[in-house]
């Protein structure tokens, strides 16, 4: 498309010099004008068509970053659910409702020992020990204070911050070969809301190891066991 339009300024730069050089003196004011506007259009198509995806791409960049933000803390809490829970929330209200309420047991291994009756037995009287392990609890601290200690944004972490107004991560939960398995993720094009359709539609086909692959951004998968993020490095870790 850029080479299109540089040829084209490059032929009408030509027809200008060959109408300066053998039209009619009269008619050269009119059809100069014409001309020069016709530069002055491929002109201006060159410059948006290298500035739009530079723009573009400075706005994906800060919206995406924003985005994963809360996925990363759907992604601590839903790991948490699973901590005390054994599975992950099915949606958003339950997993808001287990951080208002929800403790961590805090414990501590120590090994011990104990008499092993079996090889005393064994042994004819002879006393014998084994070692074991002994986990005793010490007490319980609150799953909310341990993710977000005083901040809330735990409530609002299922709205998209930027995009589509009002929009909302979409959440699953279910089991993948009878283990526990989450995903939340939202379509690009939801993210990007308001930017160049075209763009937009090039984004979603992306498959680069420096970009976010796929329609949607996502943290965990329906499809197989895997709690990752699927955004580069350049956007944090992505995944435990």
């Amino acid at each position: 498309m850029i080479l299109l339009v540089i040829l084209s300024i490059l032929a009408t730069f030509g027809i200008v010099w060959l109408i300066n050089k053998f039209l009619p003196q009269k008619l050269k004011p009119l059809v100069m004008l014409v001309l020069w506007g016709l530069i002055a259009l491929f002109a201006y198509q060159t410059f948006n068509s290298v500035y739009k995806p530079i723009k573009f791409n400075e706005v994906k960049q800060k919206r995406y970053a924003e985005v994963i933000k809360n996925l990363k803390d759907i992604r601590i809490s839903q790991l948490a659910h699973r901590q005390v829970t054994g599975t992950f929330a099915p949606n958003f209200d339950n997993l808001v409702k287990f951080l208002d309420t929800a403790q961590f047991t805090l414990t501590q291994r120590r090994d011990s020992s104990i008499i092993d009756v079996e090889q005393t037995r064994r042994f004819g009287g002879v006393t014998t020990y084994k070692e074991i392990t002994v986990i005793d609890t010490l007490g319980y601290k609150s799953v909310k204070d341990s993710l977000f200690k005083s901040s809330d944004r735990y409530r609002t972490m299922m709205n998209l911050p930027v995009g589509k107004e009002g929009a909302k991560f979409e959440m699953k939960a279910g089991l993948f070969e009878e283990i526990p398995v989450f995903e939340a993720s939202v379509d690009k094009s939801i993210i990007l809301d308001g930017e160049d359709t075209d763009l937009i539609n090039v984004e979603k086909q992306v498959v680069a190891v420096d970009g976010v692959n796929g329609p949607t951004i996502k943290v965990g998968s329906m499809d197989q066991v895997n709690t990752n993020g699927n955004w580069p490095k350049v956007y944090g870790d992505n995944d435990n």
